[in-house]
């Protein structure tokens, strides 16, 4: 069996942002040579997020709109406990909870095998700072 391993590193400019990073993993893939196996593919930061879904504007702003609604952006600590520590973005670890830490993927025939619509997205809900994402394959 063979392994491969690769980091991305992101820095966002927005403090919630989200960025399609399937040719980055596809690249990957081709690199290992792996032809039948599995790629993990996960957010090394407790305030970023990776995850599969269309790559369509409109769902970016509805998961944009949908999770504020759900933690909204607070800096105080009146809302989240998490704050009282100096921190500001509890919002961000719970939004990256919601979000999803990995996806795995099948490789089958040198490929990612997905959806028609299906694409790997890094999602960020703390932003403007150096993120890494883990890709690991394995294989035959």
């Amino acid at each position: 069996m063979k392994s491969h391993t690769e980091y991305l590193t992101f820095n966002l400019p927005a403090r919630m942002a989200f960025e399609n990073i399937t040719p980055k993993i596809e690249a990957i893939v081709r690199a290992s040579g792996v032809q039948e196996g599995l790629v993990l593919v996960n957010a090394m930061h407790i305030t970023a997020s990776v995850f599969i879904n269309d790559d369509e504007p409109g769902l970016h702003g509805d998961y944009k709109k949908w999770l504020e609604n759900l933690a909204p952006f607070d800096a105080s600590p009146q809302r989240y406990a998490h704050n009282r520590t100096g921190e500001d973005n509890a919002d961000a670890h719970m939004k990256r909870q919601i979000m999803g830490r990995e996806v795995v993927v099948a490789i089958t025939k040198g490929q990612l095998d997905v959806g028609p619509w299906e694409q790997i997205f890094y999602g960020e809900f703390d932003g403007r700072r150096d993120k890494r994402v883990l890709v690991k394959v394995i294989g035959e």
